[in-house]
């Protein structure tokens, strides 16, 4: 039977799950109130970090689905993430709205990564 392993678990979630080669991060939030594209360089920047403590990198992203508040926020949240998603490497990824936990969070990120 395959392995998993948690990191930084708590009562309700763990913010990195491996199983076999596959990483799965919980949702990531940026800094509340700030525009969406700082919560958007927060998000990705919280993901390189997982990342790589769970061993893998933003070129091994299979996946990542977006949430946002208000969709009239794509195209700035797209900016930030352009800049930022390697080329030729982009994920599977889908982008829709969502009432977040907070009326202050405007963008949530969840990533499926290779090891």
């Amino acid at each position: 039977m395959t392995q998993i392993e948690r990191s930084h678990t708590g009562p309700r979630m763990s913010q990195i799950v491996k199983h076999g080669e596959t990483i799965y991060l919980a949702g990531q939030v940026g800094t509340a109130g700030a525009s969406v594209a700082q919560q958007t360089q927060d998000c990705l920047d919280k993901i390189d970090t997982l990342l790589a403590e769970a061993g893998s990198d933003k070129s091994r992203i299979l996946q990542c689905t977006i949430w946002l508040s208000d969709m009239t926020d794509f195209a700035a949240m797209n900016a930030v993430w352009d800049a930022w998603v390697p080329e030729g490497q982009t994920p599977a990824r889908a982008c829709g709205e969502a009432k977040l936990a907070r009326p202050d969070f405007l963008v949530e990120m969840i990533v499926v990564a290779a090891a």
